[in-house]
Formats: structure tokens, sequence, C-alpha cells
């Protein structure tokens, strides 16, 4: 890679869960998942995600195609597989993924009724760290469908913190605001330990004058916790899905993957201060 990352000391145990979501679609969320969780395990460390999006993109996106999928998510949250059994192994060492399918979409009528149906994820990741002979984790980074159902929901029960991505467009600042109030229901009410632990602005113009406003905008009103980092808008990012790659992989050298880098030495960095 052109930057070198920071290998730095072992993220602490068990597994830090952070979910990226955001209840809008089209504001690079699966991109940022599996960009981050790349530059995460380039980093040294181990990473897993878990793909609850029906969709599956990220899944295609780091390589596992529909046929390939086998035992899923979907398998996990309803109680028929673990994590460890349907996780797949990715081209980017230190990076596996359980993947999503269509399955999914069926998920919130068969758990409607069920008991804990908000927590069958967590349930799901607390065997994983636990079982015998299972696999170190240092990150599990949840790509949540684009929508505050059920799904979401056991992503936001399971995570220790969300990672928004926005992006820099007029309505950002009104879907953040639903995000917030969801995640403050979920505080009160499934997981108080839950935080943001930043807002990822992307697909950013520097040229534009609109996104230059949003970004001062929501800066202004979520302060710090907003990454310094903002993934440019680029088309070797959109291309690399369309090759089952991760942009680190198929292009490391452009603006975006070099973003996602930056990236993941804040998420450590922040990681590190909490656990300070």
């Amino acid at each position: 890679m052109n930057e070198p990352l920071d290998a730095g000391a072992a993220a602490p145990r068990p597994p830090r869960v952070l979910a990226v979501a955001n209840q809008k679609g089209g504001v690079g969320k699966t991109t940022t998942a599996i960009n981050l969780a790349t530059a995460l395990a380039a980093c040294g460390r181990d990473v897993l995600v878990v793909d609850l999006d029906p969709q599956g993109n990220a899944s295609t996106g780091l390589g596992v195609p529909p046929a390939g999928r086998g035992t899923d998510s979907y398998a996990a949250l309803i109680g028929d597989a673990g994590l460890a059994e349907a996780a797949i192994p990715t081209a980017v060492p230190g990076l596996s993924i359980v993947p999503g399918s269509i399955d999914l979409s069926g998920a919130e009528v068969e758990l409607a009724t069920a008991a804990e149906r908000a927590h069958r994820l967590r349930e799901a990741i607390a065997r994983h760290a636990a079982g015998p002979g299972a696999p170190g984790r240092d990150y599990i980074l949840i790509d949540c469908p684009p929508a505050l159902g059920l799904l979401t929901l056991n992503a936001l029960a399971a995570a220790d913190a969300v990672l928004v991505p926005l992006q820099c467009e007029f309505y950002a600042l009104e879907g953040l605001g639903q995000l917030t109030r969801t995640v403050e229901r979920v505080r009160r009410g499934l997981n108080p330990s839950l935080e943001i632990q930043g807002v990822v602005l992307t697909m950013f113009d520097g040229r534009n004058n609109l996104a230059r406003q949003v970004a001062e905008d929501v800066r202004r009103h979520f302060g710090d916790k907003v990454y310094r980092t903002a993934i440019p808008r680029n088309v070797r990012v959109s291309e690399a899905p369309s090759h089952g790659l991760p942009a680190l992989v198929y292009d490391v050298g452009c603006a975006g993957s070099q973003a996602y880098i930056r990236l993941a030495r804040e998420v450590i960095g922040r990681e590190r201060e909490l656990a300070a």
C-alpha cells in the first residue's frame, strides 16, 4: 500500500462490534463496510463482516457470489447455524464474511413472534466469541439494510457502537436525526451501552457548494463525532464491486482507497481512546 498502516497494539477482547447503518439507501454504507473492514484487516486486525442486508451486496463485493454462499446470516439469526460455521474467508488475509441472502427478507416476518427477537444476532455473536476453538476476532462489522426494521434492530442491539455513512446531500441531516433517535430508543430499551462511534461523510465532492455546506452543517451539529476523513466520490471505488473486490484490492492507490485507509486509522484511534 502507498501508506503503511499502523499495526499497533492488539484490539481489546471480546471483539468490538460495529454496526454500519443508515436507513437511507445509496449513501455508501456497504462500500464503507467492506473497505473499512479490508483496511482494518490490512492493519493486522482479524475482522468478520456480517452481511445483514437481503441484497447481499457486501458478500458480492467481497467476492462471494450467490451460488457460493451456502450457510448465511439468515441461518445464524434463526438459530440453524453459528457464525463460525457460516463465515467464509475472503481473498484478504484476516477478513471473513458471513454472507447475506434474499432469505433475510422473510426473517422479519418469521421472527415477529419469536422470543427475544431483537437479540438473535447478539446471542449468535456471544456464542461465536465464547465457543470452543472459535477464531479470535478484533472487529465484527455488521452491514445493515437501508431500513430501520427488525434486521437493523438486531444489529443495533448486538453492537457496541454505530458507524454512520452519510452522503453530503440535502436530506442528510434529516435522515441522521432519525437514526440518532432510533439509537437513543435502542439504548433505552435494548442496549444501554450503544453509542455512535462516528459519522463518515461519503461521496464527497469538494467542488460542489451543496456538499461543502452539508459537510459544514454536519460537523457543526455533531462536532467530534464526525470523522476528519471524508470519502471522495471516486470511480475506482464504484468499479470495484463488479470485480468482486474491495477498492483497496482493486486499486489501492486511488483517492477512495487512500481515504478508507485514513478512516481505518481514525477508527482504531477512537477505539484506543475508549480502551484507555
